[in-house]
């Protein structure tokens, strides 16, 4: 979406006329040249994170053995119904 169409033709100029009383007719090229340089710079850091992951990609790493299944806990007789312990045990 163009700043034309957002703010129109004569919003853009309101624009432009705050920015220069706010900044200065001076500071305006060295604002747009920073702006610009760390617009450059965010570009190259996304290119080298990029490149980052596709180097990583192909170095497959094995996956783990699964765990082994833990042994089930044997079971255990309930209470006797007549409140005497279990001679088994």
């Amino acid at each position: 979406m163009a700043l034309a169409d957002l703010f129109g033709e004569q919003g853009i100029i309101v624009l432009v006329v705050i920015a220069v009383v706010l900044f200065g007719s001076t500071q305006i090229p060295k604002l747009a040249r920073s702006l610009g340089s760390a617009q450059k710079e965010f570009k190259k850091g996304l290119d080298e994170g990029a490149g980052d992951d596709a180097a990583a990609a192909p170095k497959a790493v094995a996956a783990p053995a699964p765990a082994p299944a833990p042994a089930p806990a044997p079971a255990q007789a309930p209470p006797a119904a007549d409140g005497t312990a279990d001679a088994s045990s």
